[in-house]
């Protein structure tokens, strides 16, 4: 018997493991991105007329846990409803048992592409404000991310902020979370009599449990601190994501000006207050921090950096230069006058 070569056993697998549409009203085009537990596609939804990203479950994941987890992560995003948010469309099932939901097709790029191409830090802080921004907006509804970096947030064709990749957010508003844990946890599929019960793991909540990406995640959750999980953690990932922005490095024990001249101290102080080893010395919320990175875009005195009387009146002349040239003009010329009049 010939055997197969890997290229062709690769092949093969791919078309086993690519999703069957055939029960939905869905047309499948082609794979997008390919993650640990989903896999994302391009499809296209001829009742709209429009192309559409599926998530699908993966072939090779087909456990009762990991579907809860997708729904939650359908759950929760629907519950956001914000322009830095990918807004999802519809939630179901295919005929193999795998789970799927649709959403908005985003054109783009990530933050970490992004940043390779546009060097400005200016322009930089007006994408990393508007990230804060999103995630600020599933803070104040009782969703913390935990899993926030560079690769999660995308910049669209037009310019706009999306933060990406909600599969291991935490409802942490106690009224809220429990109706949306229960909804998540019991949501009827469309095209199918079952239900996706039970609670066990979905939502990693046992002590121990390492959730994030080594170089962005907080200290509290490199240590499996699962129930010490806040806002402030996403403030921290954050501050990493600042830290990379700021000298194109992911984060280290460095100081961000020693590798990079052109970081401002104020900045640098945003930054290391939001990633302070102790929760409760960042920024209580991620509001706070795009607040002060607001401040540093419009040159202003920013609540982690105390300036002194020289660095105030630089900073005052260097946001008022063209009146000080105006006045120095002025004063140039009245003296001219007056040494011109005595002759």
């Amino acid at each position: 018997m010939k055997s197969l070569s890997d290229s062709k056993l690769d092949h093969l697998r791919n078309i086993a493991a690519e999703p069957d549409f055939g029960g939905t009203k869905y047309r499948l085009i082609k794979e997008l991105a390919h993650g640990g537990m989903g896999t994302v596609y391009l499809a296209e939804d001829p009742d709209l007329g429009r192309r559409i990203a599926i998530k699908v479950l993966n072939a090779t994941e087909l456990d009762s846990a990991l579907a809860r987890r997708m729904v939650r992560e359908a759950k929760i995003i629907a519950r956001l409803e914000h322009p830095g948010i990918v807004p999802v469309h519809d939630v179901g099932e295919l005929g193999d048992g795998r789970v799927f939901y649709a959403m908005k097709l985003v054109r783009g790029e990530r933050l970490d592409e992004y940043a390779t191409r546009v060097t400005s830090i200016k322009d930089r802080l007006r994408k990393f404000q508007a990230a804060c921004d999103a995630v600020g907006f599933a803070h104040a509804h009782g969703v913390i991310h935990r899993d926030l970096k560079p690769q999660n947030i995308m910049i669209g064709s037009f310019g706009e902020v999306l933060v990406l990749d909600w599969g291991v957010a935490k409802i942490i508003d106690r009224v809220a979370g429990s109706e949306a844990s229960a909804d998540a946890d019991t949501l009827p599929l469309p095209g199918s009599q079952r239900k996706v019960q039970g609670k066990e793991n979905v939502d990693d909540t046992t002590h121990g449990t390492i959730i994030g990406t080594v170089g962005y995640m907080s200290p509290e959750q490199a240590r499996g601190e699962i129930e010490q999980l806040d806002e402030r953690s996403d403030v921290f990932s954050l501050g990493a994501i600042l830290y990379y922005l700021l000298t194109n490095r992911t984060p280290g024990p460095a100081k961000p000006r020693s590798l990079n001249a052109e970081v401002s101290k104020t900045a640098e102080a945003v930054c290391l207050k939001a990633m302070s080893p102790n929760s409760a010395d960042r920024y209580p919320r991620s509001a706070d921090l795009a607040a002060d990175v607001a401040r540093l875009l419009d040159d202003e005195p920013v609540s982690a950096y105390r300036e002194n009387w020289f660095e105030k009146t630089r900073r005052w002349m260097g946001k008022n230069r063209f009146l000080i040239l105006i006045v120095l003009a002025y004063l140039l010329m009245r003296l001219f006058f007056i040494l011109t009049s005595r002759r």
